[in-house]
């Protein structure tokens, strides 16, 4: 497996590690709970540094990077980014992405961590622009500060700038403690936080400086766990469970990242024909578990005795108290519905997410 520039800094912090997307990453340090908590009430600090960064630059880039994606990148400005998804030609999700856009025709594409390799061939593959692409994953560290504290925190380390005034879905590049630092605000977790871009050989220096901080604002360092549930109570999708190269934007609850509007992209022709006809396979679904019971992905859901979809994300909500999740159903249905959880049917209702 493959280990980020902080894995000694897990190491000396006694985390527990798991896989995930081909990396050994921490899965948590104390708890999950204390770990989600923290972030919901102070801050957390994360090694996303698994995440993958492609660069498309030159002339062509702009054109290379509208083909590709389904939301409208001529939208943007320096500085701003934007939520999008790869589609194929048949609207399937090939990875639900974010695009920096540092000028005209330089970008940086920010993609799953599993997906690296096969993200690139894509972009590759389509490539009939002239643009230029590099994958600058392996230089490149991502370390995420996210929680109500997080602007405080963050603050003293960037004295030339007013972290506060960087608004949501943009990004500066500054000195974060005198390290070059791209600074962005997307996040995961539903809460006010900063996304920290510095090559890797920098990495240990910006963990450190930022840590001894976020423990003296009460918080903690975060793994994959309080991850997931974060982005879980967040509403927000992962990847291969929520949806994958066979589940389309509308089939995954995203249509409003597909902008159909004056402009070609990979996989519109389908996803025109979908709307149109209004015929989903399936359709992605918030539910909240009615007892303590944990449904889990791959879990199957039922309605009326009869096999509807199955669970594609789901566990307990530290927030909430009960137990939350994603479920790709066939129908169209807000009634309540059954999950099989270790072979006991157990009731859920249909819920709207986010889920806080």
């Amino acid at each position: 497996m493959k280990r980020t520039p902080l894995y000694e800094v897990h190491k000396s912090l006694n985390a527990k590690f798991t896989e995930f997307g081909g990396w050994e990453m921490p899965l948590q340090y104390s708890s999950i709970v204390k770990e989600h908590l923290a972030v919901r009430s102070t801050a957390g600090l994360f090694d996303l540094s698994h995440m993958g960064e492609i660069d498309v630059k030159g002339e062509g880039a702009n054109e290379l990077v509208q083909k590709l994606c389904t939301n409208d990148v001529g939208r943007l400005v320096d500085g701003q980014v934007q939520y999008t998804l790869l589609c194929n030609e048949t609207g399937g999700i090939v990875d639900d992405i974010l695009v920096y856009r540092h000028t005209e025709n330089d970008y940086t594409l920010v993609v799953n961590a599993a997906n690296i390799d096969k993200d690139r061939r894509w972009v590759e593959k389509q490539n009939d622009t002239g643009a230029v692409i590099a994958d600058d994953s392996e230089n490149t560290t991502l370390i995420a500060l996210q929680g109500p504290k997080s602007i405080d925190i963050l603050k003293p380390f960037v004295p030339e700038l007013d972290v506060s005034e960087i608004s949501f879905f943009r990004f500066v590049v500054d000195e974060v403690s005198g390290i070059p630092t791209a600074i962005s605000r997307t996040g995961y977790t539903g809460e006010i936080g900063f996304e920290l871009y510095v090559n890797s050989d920098k990495a240990e220096d910006l963990w450190n400086s930022l840590y001894p901080a976020v423990l003296e604002a009460g918080g903690l360092p975060v793994g994959l766990g309080a991850r997931d549930t974060l982005r879980l109570e967040a509403g927000l999708r992962l990847y291969g469970m929520d949806m994958d190269d066979d589940t389309t934007p509308f089939e995954a609850g995203l249509s409003r990242f597909v902008k159909l509007d004056n402009r070609d992209f990979i996989g519109k022709d389908a996803l025109l024909a979908q709307k149109e006809t209004g015929n989903l396979r399936k359709r992605l679904v918030g539910f909240q578990v009615l007892d303590r019971a944990v449904a889990r992905c791959g879990y199957d859901v039922y309605q009326n005795g009869t096999v509807i979809g199955k669970v594609t994300s789901g566990a307990p909500s530290p927030s909430l108290k009960c137990p939350i999740g994603f479920a790709s159903i066939s129908i169209k249905t807000k009634k309540t519905i059954e999950i099989d959880i270790r072979g006991k049917l157990h009731p859920a209702k249909i819920v709207k997410v986010p889920f806080i």
